[in-house]
């Protein structure tokens, strides 16, 4: 039996590198070899249970969790059914095709391994296919690149319109190249990080707001004009707040910024609930819109990504080899200390 290293949940806030049995692709599968892999939120939220919960009639303690649903590779082998692939390809892979589960989010497989077994590939449903003047790690990100493109898709956002998105992590920072190459006029990034900020000026924002020092409000109406809610009340002329960091100050306060006709798009998880001002809501008639996940970006993005590769490249801070495995977590469970963290797997690895 073949065996390969795979990174799993530990204990709470920690990891297992194991060797697991490497998997055999059967007619209709392909097995990509891993070679690299993106860190993302969701990872965190699973170290910090310590795994996921298993089913009432399992008792409902925690079980391990397979880890990595950002992964990028190459093509090993390809079963005799499979069409359009051929040994060698590289390709990113659409974690949610995958018939034993989500791939790396508590299904049987997880993308932060040697290798990943394709389960009925097919390319343009769970595999794209993308050429070799992308870098693995670049190419891994296309999988949160997509949740970022549907964000900005639910916002309907258009040329004329007026845009401040809070967060600029990876999705809030890729929500943001997405605006400015959709044409949008005016791209405000917020976040109480400065090295973020410029970051998110690095990336294609016309300007950034330090949430922790200035008044958002105020800075909106200097870069955005004003306006007013549906009472009259002064407000900035923002057309459209993306929420990309899941807090509830930023819910609060596009409430309070919101004038008459606004729109809140919502893309990242509130992790604590608070009381919302529904009053305020009202006053300005602020339509929120939830954005979760990508049920049709997950491969349009591929070709933009490819394009526009060395802009994508500036989200990733942090380029850390498997056999780091464990400093790559500590860096991205640890708040401030990095953007995006990549693990590569290279033949030294």
């Amino acid at each position: 039996m073949s065996t390969m290293k795979s990174v799993r949940t530990g204990g709470v806030g920690k990891i297992d590198v194991v060797d697991v049995e490497r998997p055999v692709p059967g007619p209709k599968d392909a097995l990509v070899r891993i070679r690299a892999c993106g860190i993302c939120g969701t990872d965190a939220t699973f170290l910090h249970m310590g795994g996921m919960p298993a089913r009432a009639h399992l008792g409902g303690d925690m079980i391990p969790v397979a880890l990595g649903h950002e992964p990028a590779g190459e093509v090993v082998e390809v079963g005799a059914e499979v069409d359009g692939l051929e040994m060698g390809d590289r390709v990113v892979v659409n974690p949610q095709d995958a018939p034993t589960g989500i791939i790396g989010c508590g299904g049987r497989y997880g993308g932060m391994s040697e290798y990943l077994l394709i389960e009925n590939a097919e390319v343009g449903r769970s595999v794209a296919v993308f050429p070799d003047t992308v870098p693995f790690d670049v190419a891994s990100l296309n999988e949160p690149m997509a949740v970022a493109r549907h964000c900005v898709n639910r916002s309907e956002a258009k040329p004329g319109d007026k845009v401040v998105v809070f967060g600029a992590g990876p999705i809030g920072l890729g929500a943001a190249i997405w605006l400015k190459l959709r044409g949008v006029e005016h791209v405000v990034v917020a976040d109480v990080i400065p090295s973020r900020l410029e970051k998110a000026l690095a990336v294609g924002a016309d300007a950034v707001i330090d949430s922790a020092e200035e008044d958002v409000a105020a800075r909106l109406t200097e870069l955005h004009g004003r306006s007013a809610n549906a009472l009259g009340q002064p407000r900035p002329g923002t057309d459209i707040f993306i929420d990309a960091a899941g807090v509830p100050i930023v819910f609060n306060t596009v409430v309070n910024s919101a004038k008459w006709g606004a729109k809140l798009v919502m893309v990242a998880v509130q992790k604590k609930g608070s009381e919302f001002d529904l009053g305020g809501m009202l006053r300005s008639e602020l339509t929120l819109v939830a954005s979760q996940g990508y049920p049709t970006e997950i491969f349009e993005v591929t070709p933009e990504l490819v394009e526009h590769q060395e802009r994508f490249a500036k989200l990733i801070s942090h380029r850390v080899p498997f056999s780091e495995a464990e400093r790559a977590f500590e860096l991205a469970l640890t708040p401030g200390a990095a953007e995006k963290v990549v693990v590569t797997l290279d033949d030294e690895d």
